[in-house]
């Protein structure tokens, strides 16, 4: 296994491989956590080759994708967009990671810390105050990921999948006043 994937900005024609990995990478997280069914309605809406054309399309967002050899197999990617998050004081220079999902085995590796880096070394140089994120409350996992990269919890939201509502931490990291 490439224990170095390549790491590079999104761009149109990507809608397909990021629509795999994302519906692959949540099924992986939360199949057995959350109805299978649920899954399936949210993968089928939120993981849509329609939604990253969007993303790929819209200048506010950034997506960088991860690749691994041979033939530049994707195996993850970070979503870097404007914050869609219930934090009071949200402002114009807060960013909202909407997105960090890695393909299981891949994880561990660093390639995820790698992409968050991405998204801050971007936010940093634009002048951004911080960075946002939703965090399913029963992924210890994530939460301690998030943790050991400088988040830490300001908020919390309710957010559906599918035809239920699950709970999720809302996590900031701070760059500047």
């Amino acid at each position: 296994m490439n224990s170095n994937p390549a790491i590079r900005k999104g761009r149109p024609g990507d809608e397909p491989a990021l629509s795999i990995v994302g519906q692959a990478s949540f099924l992986e997280a939360f199949a057995g956590v959350i109805d299978g069914r649920d899954i399936v309605a949210h993968c089928l809406e939120q993981n849509s080759v329609e939604k990253y054309r969007a993303w790929l399309a819209d200048p506010h967002t950034i997506i960088w994708l991860a690749e691994v050899a041979p033939g530049g197999a994707p195996i993850g990617y970070l979503v870097l967009t404007a914050p869609d998050l219930p934090v009071a004081d949200i402002g114009p220079r807060d960013l909202e990671v909407k997105r960090i999902y890695l393909l299981h085995r891949f994880q561990g590796a660093g390639t995820g810390a790698r992409l968050m880096e991405e998204a801050r070394t971007h936010a940093c140089a634009a002048g951004m105050r911080r960075l946002l994120l939703g965090v399913y409350a029963q992924n210890a996992k994530a939460i301690l990921f998030y943790e050991r990269l400088g988040y830490s919890k300001v908020g919390t939201r309710t957010f559906k999948v599918g035809s239920n509502a699950y709970h999720d931490f809302v996590f900031a990291l701070q760059l500047s006043e």
